[in-house]
């Protein structure tokens, strides 16, 4: 069954956790022991209604007792049809580095808007991000129908406002749907009020909406996390790789290439699951052996000899600084893509992205909490990637303080 990961996102009180609650709720995909939960819950805060369903999502006591969602909250259902993986991300400005996090790994982006306030700045800095970050479809969600009478003009304005702002967004593809996540209408079921729209309800876009993975599919990439000796009688010379492969695929006889020591060699084995398998495609664990004993070790890459990524020390990439703490020119900075780590220093700031109008910005030199930047990083060692256009497995990576060991950003190459 396939699995499809969305987010949503929008302005503090758009409804998205209620939104998630409707869909959970009128779906079918709350126990009831939880049921009874929230309603006893929902005295408390008083929403007057039998439950708030909010509460699926704002799980922190904190957020309940302010309203707003602070953390990134993620819940999973299914349907007869499909797997869904939904993150809930905060609607506050102050808190975009936590809708980066959450959406990094989305195939959907669900962007509210609230019928009676339109395209907000919120609006656009959402979309902005999901563009950066190469989200292929953004569905926008015209919420609160209700309280603007189901009036399908007030949509179509909305509707013709975002098109007009997203002409230079670079976003794959663009729905809209009018709802009301409070009362129910066209979460689940298509609703009498909104007669007048002739697409789908949500659930069910969400159930056929085409998934489409953001990696190019020949691009074979596979990054080591352990090297496996067990040096036990039985296993004396036994040396595997494992790791998940993290695109494409690699068979039995492929000939391949280690980065960055650039060997070449042959895979002779592949095991997965206890099982020995002559192919592996993106997302299974495996353990591949060798045909020759090489100097391998965590966070090499090995790729398919006659179809290589980069291989550069020097990256162009762009990230959302996420430190509390501004960034320090010179500060010393540790590079992770997946396992492979390494020094890096940011050696120019080459400008700053504009997260209301997509601008570059020329840059002041400074690096401050929710900043997106576009940056020149000098790495240490050489870094085996792909543009994140073309595959977000290698082209995606964060950056940590070397001496906190805190991670101040996350970024995506160019």
């Amino acid at each position: 069954m396939e699995l499809l990961r969305f987010f949503t996102a929008g302005n503090v009180d758009d409804g998205k956790s209620t939104l998630i609650g409707r869909l959970l709720f009128d779906s079918n995909s709350i126990s009831t022991d939880i049921i009874e939960t929230l309603t006893k819950q929902s005295k408390v805060t008083g929403v007057g209604a039998e439950i708030d369903l909010a509460l699926l999502t704002d799980g922190l006591r904190a957020e309940r007792e302010q309203g707003i969602t602070i953390d990134v909250a993620y819940k999973y259902f299914s349907t007869d049809k499909r797997k869904f993986i939904i993150a809930d991300t905060p609607g506050h400005a102050q808190y975009t580095r936590n809708m980066f996090t959450g959406a990094s790994n989305a195939e959907l982006a669900i962007i509210l808007v609230d019928a009676r306030n339109g395209i907000t700045d919120q609006t656009k800095r959402h979309s902005i991000i999901s563009s950066i970050l190469g989200i292929p479809h953004v569905l926008v969600c015209v919420n609160k129908m209700d309280l603007v009478n189901y009036d399908e003009a007030v949509f179509k304005k909305i509707e013709s406002d975002y098109l007009e702002f997203a002409k230079p967004l670079n976003i794959g593809k663009i729905s809209f749907i009018p709802a009301s996540a409070l009362a129910g209408d066209n979460v689940v079921t298509p609703s009498e009020n909104l007669s007048w729209f002739k697409g789908p309800a949500l659930l069910q876009f969400l159930e056929e909406v085409e998934i489409v993975k953001n990696t190019v599919v020949s691009d074979a990439r596979f990054q080591v996390q352990y090297v496996v000796r067990p040096q036990t009688d039985d296993l004396h010379d036994y040396r595997g790789y494992a790791g998940s492969v993290l695109s494409g695929s690699f068979k039995v006889g492929d000939k391949i290439k280690i980065l960055p020591s650039e060997n070449e060699t042959e895979i002779t084995r592949i095991e997965s699951n206890l099982k020995d398998v002559t192919e592996a495609g993106a997302g299974l664990p495996v353990i591949l052996h060798l045909k020759e004993d090489l100097d391998i070790s965590r966070g090499s890459t090995i790729v398919p000899a006659n179809h290589l990524p980069s291989l550069e020390k020097e990256v162009n990439g762009t990230i959302c600084w996420m430190d509390n703490s501004a960034y320090k020119p010179g500060q010393k900075l540790i590079f992770q893509q997946n396992s492979f780590r390494t020094k890096a220093v940011i050696k120019d700031i080459e400008s700053k992205v504009d997260i209301h109008t997509f601008e570059n910005l020329e840059s002041d030199g400074t690096i401050s909490l929710n900043d997106f930047c576009k940056v020149f990083i000098k790495t240490a060692d050489a870094v085996s990637f792909d543009s994140y256009q073309n595959n977000r497995k290698t082209g995606a990576f964060i950056l940590i303080n070397e001496n906190t060991n805190s991670t101040v950003a996350a970024g995506v190459i160019d």
